[in-house]
């Protein structure tokens, strides 16, 4: 319901600015009619019809961008507050089933197993959102040599331990020629990066989890990261999209998967603070998707 009458609201500052510009049209028209036989109305009035005009487009178009910026703020708003009242509500389940009576030892443990899990995601949360402010930010960053193939298989490891993956579930190759993707920048923004792309690739894949992750060096100044998985895909007119803060595909199939739409906008955001860049490719709905990084090599 909340969608569709932002839709209207949008369709309606659409049709007025139309509106407005229409009449500014006909009445300048009229103006420079009336005095196309004295120059200096004639100059005044084609100025005065090119700013107005320019003044209702641009005003038409910041309403409109503030309107979908709206909608996707209450969209990161709910997902947020979903992430976080969901793990909160379940922690506060079993303390207060731990507190009213005895549990044997077995089922304590996987109470505990269960609350750590439920700490895990409240962490992962909060560490999101500040994430998403500081890459905005230009603070100093720590420069130094980081070995992005070895980087990547620490990041890929770390994930199979968490999402419970078997080995082949998530598969690193690296270059194979002796040299090593070496790039110069800040290693745990690269690593936030890292994670966030496997981190997506295995939320938004099918039930068999298949991720396919290469570091090349496809020249002598740039290394190239590519994380590919056979899950539900991302339509193509969308694609640009997944970029932008709080922006998650409107696609049924992913209704399911809980997230503050913040991912790929890190991934992005550092790979622009370290001179390259990240982009997505995918087939359509159901057909995976690859998340390419390219960044500089180190000299």
């Amino acid at each position: 319901m909340r969608i569709s009458s932002r839709r209207g609201t949008i369709a309606f500052f659409v049709v007025l600015g139309i509106c407005l510009v229409g009449l500014a049209v006909a009445l300048n028209v009229g103006w420079i009619l009336l005095n196309w036989r004295a120059v200096g109305k004639l100059v005044l009035g084609i100025i005065f019809f090119g700013v107005m005009i320019a003044g209702m487009i641009l005003n038409t178009i910041f309403l409109v961008r503030e309107v979908r910026r709206n909608e996707q703020h209450d969209s990161f708003i709910n997902a947020i507050t979903h992430e976080l009242k969901t793990p909160i509500a379940s922690l506060r389940l079993y303390l207060q089933t731990l507190q009213s009576r005895p549990i044997e030892e077995a089922q304590r443990r996987e109470f505990y197993r269960i609350m750590q899990e439920d700490t895990d995601r409240l962490l992962g949360t909060v560490e999101q959102v500040l994430k998403a402010g500081e890459v905005r930010s230009r603070h100093n960053r720590r420069h130094a040599d980081v070995d992005v193939a070895e980087l990547m298989s620490e990041c890929a490891g770390l994930a199979r331990t968490r999402h419970h993956l078997a080995p082949d579930a998530l598969c690193v190759s690296a270059p194979g020629n002796g040299s090593r993707p070496v790039i110069l920048g800040d290693v745990d923004e690269l690593r936030t990066a890292f994670t966030n792309l496997l981190d997506n690739a295995i939320k938004y894949s099918a039930a068999n989890i298949r991720v396919n992750v290469e570091v090349a060096m496809p020249d002598a100044e740039h290394v190239v990261i590519r994380v590919q998985d056979s899950g539900v895909g991302i339509p193509r007119s969308e694609l640009k999209q997944v970029f932008k803060r709080f922006y998650r595909v409107k696609n049924r199939a992913v209704a399911h998967v809980k997230g503050s739409g913040l991912g790929l906008f890190i991934v992005r955001a550092i790979a622009r603070r370290h001179g390259g860049e990240a982009y997505a490719e995918s087939e359509g709905e159901g057909r995976g998707t690859t998340v390419t990084v390219t960044l500089p090599r180190a000299g």
